[in-house]
């Protein structure tokens, strides 16, 4: 789909990047090792993404280091479309909302990086029927066309983990109380 609207296969693994997970940031050279691409293509579209307000970037060191612009007026657009391009959003609709007493989603692995996979991670909070569970990600997967793999805590145990030991963040997909 997103590669039908946007030709440049850098610029779509860049908005994945920055778009997916706000918190993410990188630089030139980890986005070349990243990516697999030269760094001339990469600087091109960053240079394009910072000039329309976008990005933001600051230096550290010698790097110069690129982040999303959660306060650009497309911001909340574009993380909507690449949530979609993903399917991320029709997991929240078939799967968090027919579960019932789930409290938090949380997205981890290589989306809560950024980058594109195969397989979606998720961390589910709350009561959750297991058996329904299965069901229904066997019924998103093939929406989707991605594997999906996850963890599931109670209330009482999600109080006891520590987020911070993923690398990134995880991002807060679904969260009840809000």
């Amino acid at each position: 789909m997103l590669e039908t609207l946007i030709s440049s296969k850098t610029r779509i693994k860049l908005l994945l990047k920055f778009f997916l997970n706000s918190n993410t940031t990188a630089y030139l050279r980890n986005l070349e090792s990243e990516f697999g691409e030269s760094t001339n293509g990469i600087r091109v579209e960053l240079n394009k993404f910072e000039s329309a307000g976008m990005l933001l970037s600051e230096k550290e060191g010698n790097k110069k280091v690129f982040r999303a612009n959660t306060k650009h007026p497309l911001f909340g657009e574009i993380h909507n479309i690449i949530l979609k391009y993903v399917g991320i959003d029709r997991i929240i609709q078939n799967v968090v909302k027919r579960l019932g007493d789930i409290k938090k989603v949380f997205l981890v692995g290589e989306f809560s990086k950024g980058l594109d996979s195969d397989v979606i991670d998720l961390i589910l909070v709350g009561d959750i029927d297991k058996v329904y569970l299965i069901n229904l990600i066997d019924k998103s997967e093939q929406m989707i066309n991605r594997k999906i793999r996850y963890l599931t805590y109670t209330n009482d145990e999600f109080e006891k983990i520590n987020l911070k030991t993923y690398k990134p963040h995880p991002v807060l997909l679904w969260n009840a109380e809000a």
